[in-house]
């Protein structure tokens, strides 16, 4: 409310000044007028810089920030294959190994008390396949692994962090075994620790 009638009494100033300047100068001469006149501008100058720096008025409103609870887990890669063959046996060692680290497991996770699990889908399989982190960037890495149906532990006190590793598989055959092949589902889950 204030705004609006200091601006109309800004504006019926200058309105004033307006016909007080065509009077002006329709007379020949100077008068009393033309300082009348000069004094008005200087008023109307001095009011408009004080009504323009005035505040006439607030407002305010809440903004809310929530953040959910997030866990994020992925593998650089969607497939593994460990090959074993002539090239990676040793003559009179029955057990056989092929390793392979080109996958890089990613989390990301903002609850704390969290660890990093595996397993695979298959419950009983005929040669054995080992898992291992290596260099976690968060967390500590647990001891290697063979996987089975059931979760281990991989990665431990990862809690409200983003990293990394690396996956090192081992898979693992004996001689006696003879041979064949088994296909793994691995999950990789972040769970309560």
């Amino acid at each position: 409310m204030k705004r609006e009638s200091g601006a109309l009494e800004y504006h019926w100033v200058l309105g004033y000044i307006s016909s007080l300047m065509k009077e002006s100068i329709q007379q020949p001469k100077p008068s009393k007028l033309s300082f009348r006149l000069q004094c008005l501008i200087v008023f109307a100058l001095a009011f408009g810089c004080l009504a323009n720096g005035q505040t006439y008025g607030s407002a305010s409103h809440q903004a809310t920030v929530q953040v959910s609870q997030v866990t994020l887990i992925q593998v650089s890669s969607g497939s593994v294959n460990l090959n074993i063959s002539g090239a990676n046996a040793v003559a009179g060692q029955n057990t056989m190994t092929a390793n392979d680290q080109s996958t890089s497991l990613l989390w990301g996770t903002n609850v704390s008390q969290r660890k990093i699990t595996a397993q695979t889908n298959l419950a009983s399989s005929i040669f054995a396949l080992k898992l291992l982190a290596l260099s976690p960037t968060q967390g500590t890495a647990a001891p290697e692994i063979t996987l089975n149906s059931t979760p281990w532990d991989l990665v431990l006190n990862i809690g409200k962090s983003s990293g990394s590793c690396q996956l090192q598989y081992t898979a693992v055959a004996l001689a006696s075994q003879g041979t064949g092949s088994d296909a793994h589902t691995i999950s990789l889950t972040i769970t309560v620790q």
